[in-house]
């Protein structure tokens, strides 16, 4: 089973992507609505909230996990990384955690926006904690050092995508301020680096032009797990195994998925039923 965190709805689009790339595995959703949004929290919070639901996994022995969220993976995901799964720790407790992985969205959709960039130009949309932590300049960088960059914070769309706003002529006007500076910019490929974000993926692409390549950053992580599994069979034999016991019939093709969010259910339900087009019932859950 692999396992799937966001502060909200926006993993939602990754946990699509993963489905159409790698259907045979098993997937549990963690949304954490009752606090999201996560963008506008201090780097500390962040942190801490992250950890809560790193632990959720942890508990039900999930071999992998990924922090779909921008903001999480941007702030918490390295320290967290060094505390759990790669600092030696001599408590039971820890020393189990060996064979569990952790893995984010920054890296794959850094590398991707590499390779389709012409004119080196990349800009970024995210949440204020992930444009402030400039996780995606440090990668980009990283990979070419004559990148040049432009992040742009827009704060306002993420709680506008949770009430279902995202198609609502103001949702465009607000959206469409914050891109001006990145079209003074002149980018060929506009990251956009927080999972609710691709489900405005459409008005992004209306408002930049035909020459910026809206990154489609959901694809980009289901194509980069799906190389990570090939290259690190030990964990895509865990995986299959995981699925094997939680499909009752062993010719079964597609896996699972489990919904859980930490409020509001039936909401959930709602907004998950309409983005992925299939009957959803949500789990509620404390952290």
């Amino acid at each position: 089973m692999i396992g799937l965190f966001d502060s909200g709805y926006g993993g939602l689009t990754v946990l699509k992507a993963l489905r159409k790339r790698l259907p045979q595995y098993d997937y549990l959703y963690l949304g954490d609505n009752l606090r999201v949004p996560y963008g506008s929290r201090s780097p500390e919070t962040i942190r801490e909230f992250s950890e809560e639901a790193l632990h959720f996994f942890f508990k039900k022995n999930i071999p992998l996990t990924i922090f779909a969220c921008n903001t999480a993976s941007a702030v918490a995901l390295p320290c967290l990384q060094e505390k759990y799964l790669r600092t030696p720790n001599v408590t039971d407790s820890v020393a189990s955690l060996a064979d569990k992985k952790v893995l984010g969205v920054i890296i794959p959709v850094a590398e991707k926006a590499i390779k389709i960039t012409k004119n080196k130009r990349i800009a970024i949309v995210g949440t204020r904690a992930t444009i402030n932590s400039k996780a995606y300049e440090k990668e980009l960088h990283k990979l070419d050092p004559n990148i040049k960059t432009l992040g742009q914070a827009c704060p306002l769309l993420v709680p506008l995508i949770e009430e279902g706003w995202h198609h609502k002529p103001e949702a465009r006007s607000i959206l469409k301020k914050y891109l001006a500076p990145i079209k003074d910019f002149a980018p060929d490929t506009l990251i956009l680096g927080c999972t609710h974000y691709p489900i405005m993926h459409d008005v992004f692409e209306d408002i930049m032009g035909t020459r910026v390549h809206v990154l489609d950053s959901s694809t980009a992580v289901a194509d980069s797990l799906a190389d990570y599994l090939n290259r690190h069979p030990e964990i895509e034999s865990q995986l299959t195994k995981s699925s094997d016991t939680t499909n009752s019939s062993a010719s079964a093709k597609l896996g699972t998925v489990t919904f859980t969010c930490t409020d509001a259910p039936e909401r959930f339900s709602e907004f998950a039923q309409k983005f992925l087009g299939e009957r959803v019932i949500a789990e509620i859950v404390k952290l």
